[in-house]
């Protein structure tokens, strides 16, 4: 992100949508424990990449007969 020619860096993207920075900061300080300098330094892209790597694999979502199989062995009781 660059800043504007007064120094300030814009709140908002191109999307319009303003950067999570309090939630990123979080991340990046309180669970990945980056220093200062190399959190800055980082790029949203690159930063997401670092969350990813300390993330558990992601699990498939489940086939409609598995939910139909737990369905029938646990059905609702109303």
């Amino acid at each position: 992100m660059t800043a504007a020619p007064d120094g300030r860096v814009p709140e908002e993207g191109l999307s319009g949508a303003a950067f999570p920075w309090d939630e990123a900061m979080a991340v990046g300080f309180g669970v990945l424990c980056l220093p200062h300098g190399a959190f800055w330094a980082m790029t949203p892209r690159e930063l997401a990449a670092a969350v990813r790597a300390r993330l558990p694999p992601a699990q498939p979502a489940p086939q409609v007969a598995d939910l139909a199989d737990l369905m029938r062995r646990f059905p609702d009781r109303g």
